[in-house]
């Protein structure tokens, strides 16, 4: 995801913790938009799950802490992690060269594109169909800039903001907009079990998530050490085996070690 603006709006929603009692201080807190699939998200029992929270709780293990996750607004991420208020961010966060003006980031661990969904017997085929239609984005993210961009080529008529997939989704599904446009590993994850959508096209953006964190932050170095050793060990691949049900391709970032970004 991308965003477009920094404000942090309102108040950050009720700290997620993962486990058994109370965060400690010495706990690593860990900003993530709950409700993002299958990166971050409750599960049937209300428990805080995904391939990123597993992720951050290993990394946390690793270097001998506890982890608290706190729901924050995607959009609230940023300003969250420059003001200190968490100490790392996680969402499926993509790396740009904008932002690494203003923040650091680990290597990255998983290698993306946008996507477009509509309902499965809405006859739109690709992109062309979205001619006169509106479309839904989640606020700031790639797909907003996206679609922004691609507005008049597109001839798309409207673009409505969600904060988070679920309410888009639903609003889809009830015709509330044609199409959505959205990291494909998460609607594609969202979809599987529910045939009245279908992707119908991906938009090659060629994103790359990590862990986002203050500029110049020492955990930084520390965390992307872990991500390091477990593309090693193997830790990565049984993520990805975990929650996409396939086996990570060693040519992506998923398995490969690589440096830490640096602003070009």
């Amino acid at each position: 995801m991308t965003i477009a603006g920094l404000a942090l709006k309102g108040a950050f929603a009720a700290s997620l913790l993962l486990g058994i009692g109370a965060a400690s201080a010495a706990d690593m807190k860990v900003g993530a938009n709950i409700g993002n699939v299958p990166w971050e998200f409750q599960d049937e029992s209300g428990k805080t799950v995904g391939f990123e929270v597993d992720l951050m709780t290993e990394a946390a293990k690793r270097l001998g802490s506890g982890v608290e996750f706190v729901n924050i607004p995607f959009n609230g991420l940023f300003a969250a992690v420059q003001s200190g208020q968490i100490d790392a961010a996680v969402s499926s966060i993509t790396i740009t060269p904008k932002r690494l003006e203003s923040v650091s980031f680990a290597q990255p661990y998983y290698d993306s594109d946008q996507s477009l969904a509509v309902v499965a017997k809405s006859g739109i085929k690709d992109l062309t169909g979205l001619d006169g239609k509106a479309i839904g984005v989640d606020t700031g993210s790639t797909g907003d800039i996206w679609a922004t961009k691609e507005k008049d080529t597109y001839k798309i008529a409207d673009i409505r903001r969600y904060e988070g997939l679920s309410p888009a989704m639903l609003d889809l599904a009830a015709g509330r907009i044609d199409g959505y446009v959205s990291d494909i590993p998460a609607v594609l994850y969202y979809i599987k079990d529910k045939p009245v959508y279908a992707v119908v096209q991906r938009i090659p953006t060629g994103e790359q998530y990590s862990v986002m964190f203050a500029k110049d932050s020492p955990l930084a170095a520390k965390v992307n050490a872990e991500i390091t050793r477990m593309k090693q060990d193997g830790t990565m691949a049984t993520l990805h085996k975990k929650w996409f049900g396939t086996d990570a391709d060693p040519k992506t970032s998923t398995l490969t070690v690589l440096d830490m970004p640096k602003k070009p």
